[in-house]
């Protein structure tokens, strides 16, 4: 068990707040308590014994605090090894204590950038003596105890109640663990910091950080463990009502939401399937809005999640109470749309009012490595190479342009039908384009027959062959948008012409995988 008594402590902490739940115990095992600055203060006001750390070392702090912790006779009585005999002389000569016990955590540098863009202010809050004594206790874990969050408090409370003031080797183990993630991260914070200071966008070494949220179920089956990391403070969503999120849950959310913020407009709807949108409106109010996202696919999108520009209505409440969805997202629930929609328990009601994709790069996790790229968010708002003998109308344009931006969300092969500013069709993920045609064109027909005729279709990629084109236009497309760029693209323009429809292109690919 490799139990070590603790007689020394070091405290010097940020967050105070939860002091009181640890000097007790430490005074009723007779624990010398070693501290400085606003700790010190704060220790001495709640009448607990310490000694400031200048008397201890008998230098005084300097640099304007820059230099406060950072002396042989702290980090010598932390990073001896005991049982070595040259460390034990070593110590005696120079008159050091061996420090058993760190409790330190760090300056709040992540909270501080947020609100703060005074460069001098915020390198002052790179915590240099907090993270060098936490790693030294880390690293020293077979004879130290180091307690670098606040959250942990209660841990060793309960290890010194059992151990009589002692702790275990598998307590310091886990504890150096955590210390070392703690400080990892918050060195990638400052150095992501400094990169996108610098808009360094591909770095010689490339960090990642996360806070665990939660332990969820299961992955995205239930054989594979799962849980949710932030990278940020707060994921701007706030769970009303039902179950927890599974992982497929959250990778719906997210889908939708990216598709939701690129809208902009009030009255839009998603409705998302395993990440790909099986619905998506613009319109002149709420409930048409989501009406017209739902007729594009219903047997989609049960059991799906709908996502929502505005605050919920009581009609909308009733209306989407007609089907079943996992997760229904909003900016905010009306009080009684709020108490309609809680009649089914297990929908989960996500208020999305303070969510902000402030997010930049896209990464890909393969075997033993990963791929980092921008984010997708080129919406087409230029205006556009017509390529054909016939040209667009104002509004047939502006369907054009909501078809060709949904694309993007959809995995490939992405073809999108629309009619004014809702999909009517949707055929994705597919190797072979004229498959995704097909698919588009037979969802419309299934579902909205009468809005197939002078409809608009979009695809996130060049057309290789004439034949989805011709799918298209047999089915009563008017209008198609594409990138463009094959080498059979004069061909293509051709059938175009030869059945007097619109051809526009964008020179921008939208792949997604």
């Amino acid at each position: 068990m490799n139990l070590k008594k603790i007689k020394n402590a070091i405290i010097s902490v940020s967050d105070k707040s939860n002091l009181k739940k640890i000097l007790p115990i430490l005074k009723k095992f007779n624990i010398k308590i070693i501290s400085s600055g606003g700790s010190y203060k704060k220790i001495k006001s709640m009448n607990y014994k310490c000694i400031e750390i200048s008397d201890y070392t008998g230098f005084s702090e300097m640099l304007d605090g820059r230099i406060k912790t950072l002396h042989p006779k702290i980090h010598a009585g932390i990073l001896n090894i005991r049982k070595n005999n040259k460390h034990k002389n070593e110590l005696r000569k120079k008159n050091i204590e061996n420090i058993d016990l760190v409790i330190v955590d760090l300056y709040p540098f992540e909270k501080f950038i947020k609100n703060n863009n005074n460069h001098k202010k915020i390198i002052e809050y790179i915590d240099i003596g907090g993270s060098t004594l936490i790693r030294g206790g880390a690293k020293n874990y077979n004879d130290v105890t180091v307690i670098s969050n606040i959250s942990d408090y209660h841990k060793l409370v309960e290890e010194l109640k059992i151990y009589r003031g002692s702790t275990s080797i598998k307590f310091r183990k886990y504890m150096s663990a955590k210390a070392f993630s703690l400080t990892a991260y918050y060195d990638s914070v400052i150095s992501n910091w400094l990169n996108n200071e610098l808009n360094i966008k591909f770095p010689t070494n490339k960090t990642l950080h996360g806070k665990l949220v939660e332990k969820l179920r299961y992955g995205e089956n239930p054989h594979q463990q799962a849980s949710l990391y932030k990278t940020s403070d707060d994921l701007g969503l706030k769970k009303l009502h039902g179950k927890d999120l599974s992982y497929n849950n959250y990778n719906d959310v997210y889908a939708a939401l990216n598709i939701l913020i690129s809208l902009k407009k009030k009255w839009s709807t998603v409705i998302i399937k395993h990440e790909n949108p099986c619905g998506v409106s613009i319109e002149k109010n709420q409930l048409k809005s989501f009406k017209q996202a739902f007729a594009c696919d219903p047997i989609s999108a049960f059991g799906g999640i709908v996502a929502v520009n505005s605050v919920i209505s009581k009609k909308l409440a009733l209306e989407l109470n007609k089907s079943f969805f996992e997760v229904i997202i909003s900016r905010g629930f009306k009080p009684n749309a709020l108490k309609i929609l809680k009649k089914k328990k297990n929908v989960r009601l996500i208020d999305s009012s303070k969510y902000d994709s402030s997010n930049s790069k896209h990464y890909l996790f393969l075997e033993n490595s990963f791929l980092v790229q921008d984010l997708n968010n080129k919406l087409l708002n230029k205006k556009l190479k017509i390529v054909t003998k016939k040209y667009p109308s104002k509004s047939e344009i502006q369907s054009l342009k909501f078809a060709f931006n949904i694309c993007k969300y959809v995995k490939s092969n992405a073809i999108v039908l629309v009619k004014d500013k809702s999909t009517i069709g949707i055929g994705s993920g597919q190797p072979s384009r004229l498959d995704s045609c097909e698919i588009a064109s037979n969802k419309a027909i299934k579902f909205v027959p009468e809005k197939i005729i002078n409809s608009v279709a979009a695809s996130d990629a060049f057309f290789p062959f004439p034949d989805g084109v011709q799918q298209l236009i047999k089915v009563g497309v008017k209008a198609i948008i594409q990138p463009g760029g094959s080498i059979n693209d004069k061909k293509i323009i051709e059938v175009a012409n030869k059945a007097n429809i619109v051809m526009a292109f964008t020179g921008t690919r939208h792949f997604k995988h």
